[in-house]
């Protein structure tokens, strides 16, 4: 039944009071829970380690997995899938369904329903395919993810950075500059074409059967895969890929190019690999050369997937971004111009004239993205950057704030406020220039001053840069 329960000072649900946490001999397996973990983790693709998977089902019902994926499921929040149950929907449905949901995982006849089909904008140019599960998909994804990653994650290759927990992009940024300062200054930029659209389900499921023996487990995770995709009403069967949106794709995807990682290491060659982006770090354009026809012979014929020869390169470091940096010579890193246009085109959406929200309104949006921006970039050599950023934006907004007074009157009076004098105020306040250029002329700069900012509560990218380069 459905209880609520309160563990010493946790704030823990206990939807799933039903099912007994597994002790000794739980799914006919001997031995504790925990020691088959640490074996598992030992060498999870031996046949001995595989052959004491095929209790998987039973971890995964476990109750406190099956909670812990419900709080998480919960944090995440997200969208509606197919069904259009809300997350906040997701603990009725729990209480009238939880036994169910258990007896069709535990016996594999669980069928997850269409993932809805959702486009969005790629950072550079085109868009980018999403499938959102239902919000009971994404409860099981993430009681599968939980239970799969502790036997998956730790086989997985050291120069592997990406959807990975105690991993970052900042990590892989760090041991590509201690590569370029080795002298390996040329760089193998492969890009894969949509990757999450192309992964070949057969090739997939057979990477995951070396690993995992419990049959029940990998029928579910196939319809997963082959789950249809909704688009505007019509639901379109799928044949490849695993979609971005659920919780167990960015393992699943991993899993499918860790085939990648061992080649490369078994070649002896320098690499990281965040996700689908994967930079190999060589001596000369002639090695690189050879290094791409081989790598990209292995990733079509081995895994079938596809590289995008356009977006593929061989090239200096300082000519290539790698998650949004620049490695520089001497292994320094810089911030890649293209990071600095997407982070104006953001302020530009923030910073729209037609929006009628109020300037404090914009400068919180502002403040939210601009601190979780500059605190990725802490790590590049880009004062300068962070320094033309700040009088950019505070730019847009003194355009913004006189555009919202209107009127030559009503500009006029706000610059006098402001300390401006009259005769100067109502010279700007009648011209006949544009907003940018008002915005950027002696009385308005005077009047909404870098003082005046910061008493609007407008983060300066540069005071935070500094901050962030001494702790």
């Amino acid at each position: 039944m459905d209880v609520e329960r309160q563990q010493g000072s946790g704030d823990q649900l206990y939807l799933f009071e039903g099912m007994a946490s597994l002790g000794p001999g739980a799914g006919g397996k001997g031995g504790t829970r925990t020691a088959a973990f640490e074996a598992l983790q030992a060498s999870a693709a031996s046949d001995q380690q595989r052959a004491l998977t095929t209790d998987l089902m039973e971890r995964v019902c476990d109750r406190e997995n099956l909670n812990r994926a419900y709080k998480r499921v919960k944090a995440n929040k997200g969208s509606a899938g197919v069904d259009g149950m809300t997350v906040q929907g997701l603990k009725p449905w729990l209480a009238e369904h939880k036994e169910t949901l258990i007896a069709s995982l535990l016996d594999g006849s669980y069928r997850p329903q269409p993932v809805r089909g959702v486009e969005i904008p790629k950072p550079g140019g085109g868009m980018r395919q999403l499938g959102i599960p239902t919000v009971a998909d994404r409860l099981v994804q993430q009681a599968f993810l939980q239970v799969l990653e502790p036997l998956l994650d730790p086989t997985f290759s050291e120069s592997s950075y990406g959807f990975r927990p105690g991993r970052s992009a900042h990590q892989a940024l760090h041991k590509g500059q201690e590569y370029v300062a080795d002298g390996r200054v040329i760089v193998v930029d492969v890009d894969l074409e949509k990757f999450f659209d192309r992964v070949n389900h057969d090739i997939l499921m057979s990477r995951l059967a070396r690993r995992i023996a419990d049959k029940r487990m990998l029928r579910i995770i196939r319809r997963f895969l082959e789950a249809g995709m909704m688009n505007n009403g019509v639901c379109m069967t799928r044949h490849e890929g695993t979609p971005q949106g659920g919780p167990l794709s960015p393992l699943l995807a991993n899993l499918l190019l860790d085939d990648l990682d061992k080649e490369l290491e078994r070649r002896g060659h320098r690499f990281c690999r965040y996700a689908d982006d994967c930079n190999i770090y060589v001596q000369s354009q002639a090695a690189g050369e050879r290094v791409m026809q081989s790598v990209v012979r292995f990733l079509e014929k081995r895994l079938r997937l596809r590289v995008n020869r356009d977006k593929s390169a061989v090239a200096h470091v300082r000519e290539r971004k790698f998650l949004g940096h620049r490695l520089l010579p001497g292994g320094r890193l810089g911030i890649a111009p293209k990071s600095v246009e997407r982070a104006k085109d953001r302020v530009r959406e923030i910073t729209r004239r037609n929006r009628g929200v109020s300037l404090r309104t914009m400068i919180g949006e502002l403040n939210s993205f601009l601190g979780g921006w500059v605190t990725y970039f802490r790590y590049a050599e880009c004062r300068r950057h962070m320094q033309r950023l700040d009088e950019w934006i505070r730019h847009k907004l003194r355009c913004v704030r006189l555009k919202q007074r209107k009127r030559c009157k009503s500009i006029a009076d706000y610059l006098r406020e402001l300390g401006v004098p009259e005769w100067r105020a109502w010279i700007l306040a009648g011209s006949g220039k544009g907003w940018w250029r008002l915005a950027g002329s002696p009385p308005a700069t005077e009047a909404m001053s870098l003082a005046w900012f910061r008493s609007q509560g407008l983060l300066s990218l540069t005071d935070r840069y500094l901050e962030l380069q001494h702790t």
